[in-house]
């Protein structure tokens, strides 16, 4: 897909993060964008930054867990726009524990946001997507959907299979209209530790020792403030489209932990010290922002 310009395209996860700025990109492209979130306040936000752009935008609340909602989003999204071109799953949550001290309920709950909400919106929105001349599928995996961590099994248990699922639907479009895109961002400076559960005594053992003296929040802060803009994220994702790359490998550290994967396999983490800490200090170059882009509110 060469060009964004007048598609319709459908974000999850857009209230923050690289969601949000999936869709001001998109809009600034002149892409047409329905955005959706569980998060109402910060959904807004997102509109109030699309309102730069004289595209066609509409907002809907959505919790992809419930296939119920998707299936209203769906009637919405083609009342409001006539068609899809695009959809890029990229909502996601995560549990802070290990597997032994997780609730069921925790478990269930971000195996239905993670994998449920991917298949059911992919199933949902296919026939639209292959009705068009040209259509592109962005599934959101991760690094944590080639490699494993202790304490993040829920995690993975999703982003693998959302890997899995992903790369064969690919295969399975093959020749078609329809470009299908697995995307597997490393360290990006997002909400998801801030805004994840964490079980008390179910991750403690498993963080590093100056980690164990932190408080949930001041962990999510220092994820956030160290990561990757998402924006400058948002748009490799969408160079990727563009270059019909299956596989998206967000980060140069993305990109080196896949090929530690490959040459460790038994032993990948071993290497990461030597990977991650100089990533670390590479980081701060990539902090901030894209230029010429709306402040968020």
């Amino acid at each position: 897909m060469k060009s964004f310009d007048n598609r319709v395209a459908v974000v999850t996860g857009a209230a923050s993060g690289m969601g949000r700025y999936l869709a001001v990109l998109l809009a600034k492209m002149g892409c047409n964008v329905a955005v959706c979130d569980v998060n109402e306040d910060e959904l807004s936000k997102t509109a109030s930054m699309l309102s730069q752009y004289n595209i066609a935008t509409s907002v809907h609340l959505v919790d992809i867990a419930d296939s119920s909602q998707i299936d209203r989003l769906h009637e919405e999204v083609i009342a409001r726009h006539q068609k899809v071109d695009l959809v890029f799953n990229n909502a996601g949550i995560t549990v802070m524990s290990d597997f032994e001290n997780m609730p069921a309920e925790d478990w269930d709950r971000v195996m239905n946001v993670n994998l449920a909400g991917v298949v059911n919106m992919t199933r949902k929105f296919l026939p639209d997507l292959k009705s068009r001349p040209e259509a592109a599928l962005i599934n959101t995996s991760s690094i944590f959907g080639m490699v494993a961590v202790p304490g993040q099994s829920v995690y993975h248990a999703t982003k693998f299979a959302v890997r899995g699922f992903t790369e064969s639907l690919a295969k399975e479009m093959d020749g078609t209209n329809l470009q299908v895109h697995c995307v597997h961002p490393g360290h990006v400076g997002t909400n998801i530790a801030s805004s994840a559960k964490e079980v008390v005594g179910g991750t403690a053992r498993e963080m590093p020792a100056f980690m164990r003296k932190m408080s949930a929040e001041e962990r999510g802060k220092m994820f956030k403030d160290n990561g990757m803009h998402p924006s400058r994220a948002a748009k490799i994702i969408l160079d990727g489209v563009q270059k019909r790359r299956t596989r998206i490998f967000v980060g140069l550290d993305a990109k080196l932990m896949e090929i530690t994967q490959r040459l460790f396999p038994q032993s990948y983490m071993r290497t990461w010290p030597f990977i991650l800490l100089p990533m670390f200090v590479r980081n701060k170059f990539l902090k901030k922002p894209l230029p010429e882009l709306p402040a968020e509110p």
